[in-house]
């Protein structure tokens, strides 16, 4: 699958940053789609075309995506205090980039970066695989699951293929950043449950690189196949995670570990504790009309059993390994974090 032209949306994010940039040392020629409001000094800098839109205004969308090769669908909402604002951007903006794509006469390869938050979270002791059915228990993963019904629905007219990334962290990052500080400057993590489950995460590089795999070489969705479920693992939809599956409590012991600190205190807090903070972090951003990522959605994702997945098709299909080992990973990030001032 040629990647000569590369369209991107979401390009101005975390995870937009180190695709253009993957893409730039390529040699591919990328267009971008960005808001009025978006920071596109790096884009510029790296000769990305951009092209003014959001992903929830169709008009034009299908103009900007003509001649594109692959396009990268990364944009979306992780936070929003409505639900309806989680649905309009992740399940209508993924609609909208769908429907440009099928309206190519030579429709490009779509990946759409979804979440492991679509699939829902797998029994205590046990992994998700593509082949389980979907459920999910937050408002954002059943925003992105409306995202991923939205591709598959044109599915039939463009290549398609789904990538459920876990928790994403490495440099630029800013929603792991907290735990990073919290425990290099006070030396405390704090762990909402006694009972934290396995965590399925992906350094922004590997995940990168998985993205690329998938659009070069992945399979893609086959409307036919999608009514095998759950018997068989239907093509077109690949977990992205490192095959490490820390719970949050060890996770803050390895990045305890990363920072260089020999002791960290893990401060696991009772239920209801962590869902009392969370509606009064939440009451207190909307006051504010300020986001928080610690909300009452995001503690139903944080008191399940496991978000551990299974990247076995992604392994099989596409050879897919991370570069090093998740406990380097952290130590990089790290690093970053110190040369940048962060920390």
């Amino acid at each position: 699958m040629p990647m000569n032209t590369v369209f991107v949306t979401g390009a101005s994010g975390f995870i937009g940053r180190h695709a253009v940039a993957e893409l730039a040392a390529r040699d591919c020629r990328i267009r971008c789609l960005v808001r009025r409001t978006s920071s596109v000094r790096h884009l510029t800098k790296i000769g990305a075309e951009l092209h003014c839109g959001d992903v929830v205004e169709p008009d034009g969308l299908t103009e900007a995506i003509a001649g594109s090769d692959v396009v990268l669908h990364l944009a979306g909402f992780r936070f929003a205090y409505k639900s309806s604002d989680l649905m309009r951007v992740n399940t209508d903006g993924t609609w909208n980039v769908a429907r440009a794509c099928a309206a190519q006469n030579n429709p490009p390869v779509l990946v759409v970066v979804s979440s492991v938050a679509a699939a829902g979270p797998a029994p205590s002791g046990m992994m998700r695989t593509e082949a389980d059915p979907a459920a999910p228990v937050s408002n954002y993963g059943r925003s992105k699951r409306g995202g991923e019904l939205a591709a598959e629905a044109w599915a039939d007219k463009v290549p398609t293929t789904i990538l459920r990334p876990g928790v994403v962290f490495g440099p630029w990052n800013r929603e792991t950043f907290p735990i990073f500080h919290s425990i290099a400057t006070l030396g405390v993590h704090a762990v909402p449950t006694f009972a934290p489950p396995p965590l399925s995460l992906i350094h922004v590089e590997d995940l990168v690189q998985l993205m690329l795999q998938a659009a070069e070489n992945g399979t893609r969705i086959q409307m036919d196949s999608l009514d095998a479920r759950p018997a068989t693992r239907p093509p077109g939809y690949y977990f992205a995670s490192a095959p490490e599956y820390p719970n949050y409590a060890q996770f803050g012991r390895m990045v305890a570990r990363a920072l260089g600190r020999r002791h960290v205190f893990v401060w696991h807090i009772a239920e209801p504790l962590p869902w009392i903070l969370g509606g009064i972090i939440e009451t207190i951003g909307r006051l504010r009309h300020r986001l928080e990522a610690l909300n009452v959605d995001k503690m139903r994702e944080a008191t399940v059993p496991s978000w551990a997945s299974s990247v076995q098709a992604a392994t099989e299909d596409l050879g897919f390994a991370p570069a090093c080992s998740l406990q380097e990973r952290l130590h990089q990030t790290a690093d970053w974090y110190r040369t940048r001032g962060w920390l």
